[in-house]
């Protein structure tokens, strides 16, 4: 598939090796989970949201600290409890009896970068806080809309959900989020590694940043500058149409998912060093994007199992 000849606007030399930079710090802090950082840097350039789930212990929020130490941008972390508030995250208007009106106090998402921790431990109303400002960017609170940092990245952590204590995030919320990551146990040299190395936190507080808010918001506009040929367009939306009649899925994915998958896309092969989207990179993404959007049919297997099953069913022309 040959780039648009419009399509050549693609990183300054300065900004692709601060990226290369900054994914190779994280990396360093995250042990043996080069593919799973890579998509994390994706989701950022792609002004997505990425949720991270896996058991507790494996790296969740370190991989959030790091990703927030190397980006630089103001940083904000709401750990979530069964009696958090919607409140406690988007703020508060307090009546002020000398001015005789209420001023409204900003809560932590007020931040280029917040890490919502184990957020499926807090119950669906405070979950749904975030709906608006991680769909629109914005928060309403006693009708009044407030704008939110540009960039705004949310990095959002979550354990199974058959642990004890734990909300199944809705549909709704689940959609909001570009990719849907699981880091797993570490490979056994890089456990090693981790077990005789310098502990994780302290290395993250000497982290230096490598990019600021100028360099992600001139990365996410490269992105929109990538490629999508019409044959790529075309195998995009043959997957949409394959999830809604598989085997399995009870619904299937919406033309919002194929915007993202596209997003993601131009995002992928912006990293890999090319101004145009290939089908490997819609491959590569299709499970941590589309997986999390499917709702399968009770006696179905995994959502992850059944997105492998539809790629597969699908074929490239």
């Amino acid at each position: 598939m040959a780039a648009s000849p419009t399509a050549a606007n693609m990183l300054p030399d300065a900004l692709r090796s601060a990226l290369d930079r900054a994914q190779a710090q994280v990396n360093g802090l995250v042990l043996g989970k080069p593919n799973e950082v890579r998509l994390a840097f994706v989701a950022l350039l792609a002004g997505g949201h990425v949720l991270i789930e896996d058991l507790p212990g494996l790296g969740k929020t370190t991989l959030a600290h790091a990703l927030a130490a190397t980006l630089g941008l103001d940083f904000q972390r709401v750990q979530f409890t069964s009696d958090l508030l919607p409140a406690d995250v988007v703020g508060v208007s307090v009546f002020d009896p000398q001015a005789r009106t209420f001023q409204f106090h900003p809560g932590p998402v007020f931040a280029q970068v917040l890490l919502a921790d184990e957020i499926n431990r807090a119950p669906p109303r405070t979950q749904s806080a975030l709906l608006e400002a991680m769909a629109e960017h914005q928060v309403t609170v006693d009708g009044s809309t407030h704008a939110l940092p540009d960039p705004f990245f949310v990095i959002a952590t979550q354990n199974p959900i058959d642990l004890a204590g734990t909300y199944p995030l809705p549909d709704s919320q689940l959609d909001r989020f570009l990719l849907r990551l699981a880091l797993g146990y570490p490979g056994e040299e890089a456990e090693r590694d981790l077990l005789a190395g310098t502990d994780r936190r302290d290395l993250i507080a000497q982290t230096r940043p490598l990019l600021s808010s100028a360099d992600v918001l001139a990365g996410r506009r490269a992105v929109q500058a990538v490629h999508a040929s019409e044959a790529l367009i075309a195998y995009v939306q043959a997957l949409l149409a394959r999830s809604r009649k598989h085997p399995g899925v009870r619904v299937g994915l919406s033309p919002r998912a194929g915007l993202a998958l596209l997003r993601a896309g131009r995002a992928h092969a912006l990293l890999l060093g090319r101004s145009h989207v290939l089908p490997e990179d819609i491959q590569a993404l299709f499970g941590p994007v589309a997986a999390h959007r499917l709702v399968a049919d009770a006696q179905a297997g995994s959502d992850a199992s059944l997105a492998k099953s539809i790629l597969h069913a699908v074929p490239v022309d």
